[in-house]
């Protein structure tokens, strides 16, 4: 669907509203940097970021007297990108407001670039991946396997959540089934699930599987990443879309990454869904680490620098001719390789 274009007037509306924000932005900046320099504000404390909106973010507070409060604070200057997960030092201000006066170092970010060239944080602090696809939309296994090399890359546990189990029917069983047992061989943790507002959840072992964890939930649109929360944590009433009658894809519902305490342990980050996540932003050897099957095989190439593209004595396209690895994931592996080549090839540079 294209994008729908704006008339002159509604572009000088957009750009007035834009600039009005901007405004509003910089002089709550001024007042607290104001309140910072005459001392109204509140010593140091650590808090966590749950969200962000625009110039402003969502911070949890994490010590003192009103530990558990949600303040809505401005970050200073030169902070660089904050998102949903990390942890900062700020200073409270009246009316449950504040300002971030740094950020901690993290554990990890998950990455993903845009079409310009810059790097989008996602969520950081995070320790594991809940990868969630779906009967419908059909599940895009190339989507999967680029998460995958995201988390391989991170050291992050992902788990793969077929959700909507209840769609499964003897058609898509003959991709789905196949799918899954595959991933399951390689030794990644899967699990299949029911959560909708219609039936009855099967949450099978996921709460125990997120308990203690700091998990971001990512997929494409469409695959019930907003119901799946909800099924965890009824009380949050996230917005649920239909799939598109149009194009049978996900709409998008979730527009922040925000993290979520479950009740029962642990916490979760939702993401907005996406239809691509690229990794022109990784070198060919980052992307061969992330496909685990082909790493392996290609310690035994006869050359170090081995491509994997017929040079002789190639372990891997060996492993691939007597089925130790996956034709359709090597094939998986190349697709990516070559949207990688392409891309930095017209001039992408971080």
């Amino acid at each position: 669907m294209s994008e729908r274009k704006l008339n002159r007037r509604q572009r000088w509306r957009a750009d007035k509203i834009q600039e009005e924000r901007q405004a509003r932005s910089q002089k709550k900046q001024r007042d607290l940097e104001s309140q910072l320099q005459s001392g109204q504000l509140s010593s140091e404390q650590a808090g966590l970021v749950r969200s962000r909106y625009s110039k402003e973010f969502e911070i949890e507070a994490l010590e003192g007297a009103d530990a558990g409060e949600i303040h809505r604070c401005v970050a200073r200057m030169n902070l660089g990108p904050i998102v949903a997960g990390d942890r900062v030092v700020w200073r409270a201000a009246p009316g449950l407001t504040g300002v971030i006066v740094s950020r901690q170092t993290r554990s990890c970010v998950l990455e993903r670039p845009d079409n310009f060239g810059r790097l989008k944080p996602m969520a950081a602090n995070i320790d594991q991946m809940l990868i969630v696809f779906a009967c419908a939309p059909t599940p895009q296994p190339n989507l999967i396997d680029r998460y995958l090399v995201a988390a391989e890359l991170l050291r992050v546990r992902p788990i793969l959540v077929l959700n909507k189990a209840d769609l499964l029917d003897r058609e898509n069983r003959q991709s789905i089934d196949p799918l899954l047992q595959h991933y399951q061989d390689l030794g990644y943790d899967t699990v299949s699930v029911i959560s909708s507002r219609h039936q009855a959840a099967e949450l099978a072992n996921l709460p125990e599987l997120i308990q203690g964890r700091t998990s971001i939930v990512v997929g494409q649109s469409g695959v019930g990443k907003s119901s799946l929360i909800n099924t965890l944590m009824p009380e949050l009433n996230l917005e649920v879309g239909p799939l598109s009658q149009h194009s049978g894809e996900g709409t998008h519902t979730t527009v922040r990454a925000t993290l979520f305490h479950v009740s029962s342990g642990g916490q979760l980050i939702d993401s907005p869904g996406i239809r691509d996540f690229s990794l022109w932003h990784i070198g060919v050897n980052d992307l061969q680490q992330g496909f685990i099957e082909i790493d392996s095989a290609a310690a035994r190439c006869k050359f170090r620098d081995c491509r994997h593209e017929g040079e002789p004595a190639c372990a891997v396209a060996q492993a691939v001719q007597d089925g130790s690895i996956s034709p359709r994931r090597f094939a998986s592996f190349n697709a990516t390789k070559e949207a990688i080549q392409e891309q930095q090839a017209r001039g992408l540079v971080l």
